[in-house]
């Protein structure tokens, strides 16, 4: 048995402030080395303008004052953390991987996922249009970690829209793959559930996923309804609005029973592994 919780948060521009939230939130949960916490997307700093959140991973990059702070409370309060994602500075570039960090409970970092695919795209709100290339470079690698018991698979938010990323996840060995998340409320309210569902239910994987919630300092506004889902694509949880933290425990057997009811990995003739 594990425990899968997500995290929804509403972050500002302001690392500390976010940082308290989260502790906060962390405090209440109950202790197991079988817990995976899943933070959103950006958990650290969100609201601002692109170019502070360049800013914010230059001026951390040397004493990975970020990274460190994560790794504390993952330490302090003994649960497994996918710290959503934060900015890591890319000095051959001048940009920031969008960086998704896994934490053991201990505090040791064991896996880093830079998100693959960018959110340059436009959309029908306030802000009109994203370039997240601007100032972010993509990530190259499709990563897993192995947490006790668990093989979680890590993605980014606009990575959902990709099936083949999750597919490579779990022909790697992904039973639990995790999406921390600021989807736009646009696009959230057509399409975050179906997209969730349908990657765990073709994958036949747990999917945790932890959005950011609300309308930011700078505006923007974010769809929440953070979600946990199961191999079958059942909601076993979910968080519409405001902050605040969604808990299930679950078997991982059962992914076996569906997995061999209905084998879609072994009768699936279109996909192969990548070299």
């Amino acid at each position: 048995m594990v425990k899968l919780s997500a995290i929804q948060l509403t972050s500002e521009p302001n690392v500390a402030a976010n940082l308290a939230v989260i502790e906060q939130a962390l405090s209440a949960l109950a202790y197991s080395d079988n817990h995976l916490v899943v933070l959103p997307e950006c958990c650290l700093f969100f609201g601002g303008k692109d170019a502070e959140q360049l800013a914010l991973a230059k001026a951390t990059y040397q004493d990975n004052a970020l990274i460190e702070q994560l790794a504390a409370l993952a330490k302090k309060y003994a649960v497994n953390l996918i710290a959503g994602s934060i900015p890591i500075y890319q000095p051959n570039t001048d940009k920031f991987t969008n960086s998704s960090c896994v934490f053991l409970s201990s505090g040791e970092q064991i896996a880093q996922y830079d998100k693959i695919h960018l959110f340059d795209v436009n959309v029908d709100d306030n802000e009109k249009n994203y370039l997240e290339s601007r100032y972010t470079q993509a990530g190259q690698n499709v990563v897993t970690a192995n947490i006790n018991q668990m093989k979680v698979g890590l993605t980014i938010c606009y990575d959902l829209r990709f099936p083949e990323l999750y597919r490579q996840l779990t022909t790697l060995g992904a039973q639990i793959i995790t999406v921390p998340s600021a989807f736009t409320k646009v696009t959230g309210q057509a399409h975050w559930e179906s997209l969730l569902r349908a990657r765990a239910i073709e994958n036949q994987v747990y999917i945790v996923a932890a959005g950011q919630q609300g309308v930011h300092e700078n505006g923007r506004e974010t769809w929440g309804h953070s979600m946990i889902i199961s191999p079958w694509g059942e909601i076993l949880a979910s968080k519409s609005k405001g902050q605040g933290t969604i808990s299930v425990d679950v078997c991982l057997s059962e992914l076996s029973k569906i997995r061999s009811a209905i084998p879609v990995a072994e009768h699936n003739r279109f996909f192969t592994t990548l070299k």
